[in-house]
């Protein structure tokens, strides 16, 4: 009796090798790993070359990788909002004019709690008033007053 493990036998135990990994890791990635050993185990099985099984293996891996993250991003992300980040997310934003925004060196506004230096796209602004951030150059922002602004107080409201 001939003990020899046959190719598909090694691809059929491959298969369930990386399938028990990916029941450890949820990665989705060994998972497209284990079914192409497992086509590759029927490949062999069919009598197809080592060359061949290694094609089969290779293709059906990389065909459903590339499809499950197309689907995945289709089902599960089609309603999520682009997160935005960074420079991207002051935009728009308000802050509040800590040191007055004045011609030509401009001044000083908060936002998010971090201090920026900042010029005024629309004139003069003085200390407490809110701007609107139009613009982003290096680490210096260019904002607007907005149409109708109030100043806001600049002590701490507990001290009162």
């Amino acid at each position: 009796m001939d003990l020899t493990p046959t190719a598909w036998q090694l691809w059929l135990i491959a298969a369930l090798l990386l399938g028990a990994l990916e029941l450890q890791l949820t990665s989705f990635m060994v998972l497209w790993l284990a079914v192409g050993a497992l086509a590759s185990s029927i490949g062999a099985a069919l009598g197809l070359g080592l060359n061949g099984q290694l094609y089969l293996f290779t293709a059906v891996s990389v065909a459903l990788f590339a499809a499950s993250r197309t689907l995945f991003k289709r089902v599960f992300m089609r309603d999520a909002a682009h997160l935005k980040t960074g420079i991207e997310a002051m935009l728009g934003q308000e802050a509040v004019v800590v040191e007055s925004l004045g011609d030509p060196l401009g001044g000083t506004v908060r936002i998010n709690g971090e201090l920026w230096t900042a010029r005024s796209l629309s004139g003069p602004v003085p200390e407490g008033e809110r701007v609107t951030v139009e613009q982003v150059e290096g680490l210096k922002l260019w904002v607007r007053r907005p149409t109708a602004s109030m100043p806001v107080p600049l002590g701490d409201p507990r001290k009162e």
